[in-house]
């Protein structure tokens, strides 16, 4: 039974796999708007209700694989070791993710990551859920550095700026890559990059949200 449990799962998994890159190949050959939902059901060979069962929406035909990244940076705050500041977590966490080339940061090698981050900024209902994605994680961070440090005001300036400074090295990654650079080239320097970055808002929050 878990054997058969687990063949299931994988099927499921690579089902919805085969569901997103068909649906982004679409959008991105045809736009967002001039492709159906039931186009990407026929072309993925699924039936419609198929593809909400997988995807509650058109948009989460984009969204669905890369949402809970929004949530990154909460999630470092979140699970930090005990003496870790809330700075030292997150840059932690964007170096591990520099080291593994996670396309959540923009340093993956296969072009299909910067094909999914051009059809968003081609798309105004996809750069408006990216927005809303984004200010999400901030206010989520935000929200929990609140509730460990008892001082909202001074959460949401450190959520804001962990959050700036994340989004400006990722936005450097893909501005590269797209400008010919190579992903190597890119990741040679992007771990530097990253502690350059995170030193440049250290001085402010130093020992601000140390996890006892």
């Amino acid at each position: 039974m878990a054997e058969a449990m687990g063949l299931r799962e994988r099927k499921k998994i690579q089902t919805a796999k085969r569901i997103y890159r068909i649906a982004v190949a679409l959008f991105v050959e045809r736009g967002f708007d001039n492709v159906s939902v039931q186009e990407v059901a026929d072309a993925a060979e699924v039936s419609k209700m198929t593809v909400f069962n997988y995807f509650g929406s058109k948009e989460d035909l984009v969204f669905r694989p890369m949402e809970e990244h929004f949530g990154d940076a909460a999630r470092a705050v979140r699970e930090r070791h005990p003496g870790e500041s809330a700075v030292d977590a997150v840059r932690r966490q964007f170096l591990e993710m520099v080291e593994t080339r996670d396309p959540a940061v923009g340093l993956h090698a296969e072009p299909f990551a910067g094909q999914v981050r051009r059809l968003v900024m081609e798309t105004p209902v996809l750069m408006e859920r990216a927005v809303l994605g984004a200010q999400k994680g901030t206010r989520d961070l935000a929200a929990l550095l609140a509730e460990e440090t008892g001082d909202p005001m001074l959460a949401v300036i450190a959520a804001a700026m962990l959050s700036a400074a994340r989004n400006a090295l990722i936005e450097e990654h893909h501005d590269r890559i797209a400008a010919g650079e190579s992903p190597d080239a890119v990741a040679a320097d992007a771990a530097e990059r990253a502690r350059h970055a995170f030193a440049l808002i250290e001085n402010g929050l130093s020992g601000y949200a140390v996890k006892a």
